[in-house]
């Protein structure tokens, strides 16, 4: 292997900050990080690009700082993608098994995937991913790989997921305006649950819950397969917008006292705890109780959770998270959130830390890093089978290119 094509970059464009993930493919095939850089995102409002050239300066930032702690140039990414515009779907396709001896082939799953997928989409949205769940050969369902089997007729069901062409297209000119070329675009839940969910899970039934800047983004896996995807329009950064209001100091000083006294329950914090307030106007701070700080952000946290549950009843899998529900994402950081998602779901809530890499490992284990370092470990997993392959701003290339990768995703 060719020392550059040893490394992969994950870039995780956010509202509030935006990570690259440097990757080293190691000889006995496992994955080591060995760069990582992080710069305060703008120009980005919940996963949209809303002005180019800022948002091409931050990109430029944490790239450098990557290429920095690495050692290496960087030229190409693969992106990750999120935001209100990108929308999930379930589709089935229907084909008869043409070869001889009803012997199912290669080229029949990918008919019957192309017949999932030629579905009628409203102007101005693309496909960004086509999913297989599972297949059903002659009434016969479940079937995880029906290559070789014999059938007459073979089905298959997938998950769909559609972007915005234009926000699609906006963010990847983004980041070829900063030097670099996109190789491939990921949805950012796909590109997490790599990073912290494990088969078990993904087989018993789970929820994976990304709690970023501008929107929390979710992702329902079950029997192996993603079954739902969905997004909440709020995150972190309405935590801070409440504290900023409901104390009365600028909203950086309220992000940092989000990260330094910041907890989502107020029945883990002590009464006589106090913390200090910067005023606005260059007043005197003020010394608070940090229960005042939780009573602010509890309900904010109970409304994000309270809108999942609606979407997952609304979806109907409330019954299908056997393994409960994983957080990642900057937000799953504050304290308390999982001890509230426990009061409201009433299921097993743990917090996905990325893990099964080297390198690196212990300065990117933190829910804030799950889904920048799942980018660089769904691009090991497809890298070992397949070339690298340069994506334009074009829809079309970016299509055509991942559905040659299917496969070696799937089989």
């Amino acid at each position: 292997m060719a020392r550059k094509e040893r490394y992969l970059v994950g870039l995780d464009v956010g509202t509030s900050k935006i990570t690259a993930i440097v990757g080293e493919m190691m000889d006995d095939g496992g994955l080591d990080i060995i760069g990582i850089g992080v710069a305060e995102a703008h120009g980005i409002r919940r996963g949209v690009v809303v002005n180019l050239e800022a948002a091409v300066e931050s990109v430029k930032k944490a790239i450098e700082e990557a290429e920095l702690t690495a050692g290496v140039e960087i030229d190409s990414v693969h992106l990750g993608l999120s935001g209100a515009h990108v929308k999930g779907f379930n589709s089935r396709g229907v084909v008869a098994v043409a070869g001889k001896n009803r012997e199912i082939s290669r080229e029949d799953v990918q008919r019957a995937i192309d017949a999932a997928k030629a579905v009628a989409l409203p102007s101005g949205r693309e496909i960004l991913h086509v999913l297989p769940q599972d297949f059903v050969v002659d009434e016969q369902d479940g079937i995880g790989a029906p290559v070789g089997m014999t059938g007459a007729r073979l089905e298959v069901n997938v998950h769909i997921i559609t972007g915005g062409a234009s926000s699609t297209q906006n963010i990847v000119a983004c980041v070829n305006r900063a030097g670099v070329a996109v190789l491939d675009t990921v949805l950012e839940q796909l590109a997490a649950s790599e990073s912290v969910l494990t088969n078990d899970e993904k087989e018993l039934g789970v929820a994976l819950v990304d709690i970023g800047g501008g929107t929390t983004d979710f992702a329902i896996f079950e029997r192996g397969s993603l079954w739902h995807t969905g997004v909440v329009a709020i995150g972190g950064d309405h935590f801070t917008n409440d504290i900023a209001v409901g104390l009365r100091t600028p909203i950086p000083d309220a992000e940092k006292i989000k990260r330094r006294c910041g907890c989502a329950l107020s029945a883990l914090v002590d009464e006589d705890e106090t913390m200090e307030v910067a005023s606005v106007g260059g007043r005197q701070p003020r010394v608070m109780a940090r229960r005042i700080l939780s009573e602010i952000l509890q309900p904010r946290a109970e409304e994000i959770f309270h809108l999942l549950w609606d979407e997952i009843r609304r979806a109907g899998y409330e019954k299908a998270l056997n393994s409960g529900i994983v957080l990642t994402g900057g937000g799953a950081v504050l304290d308390g959130t999982a001890e509230i998602a426990e009061q409201i779901f009433d299921l097993p809530i743990r917090r996905g830390c990325p893990g099964e890499i080297g390198g690196l490992a212990d300065h990117v284990h933190s829910p804030a890093f799950a889904t920048a370092v799942g980018l660089v470990m769904y691009a090991h997993r497809n890298h070992v089978s397949e070339p690298a392959r340069f994506v334009g701003v074009g829809a079309l290339g970016r299509v055509a290119g991942r559905l040659r990768g299917l496969f070696k995703e799937f089989f």
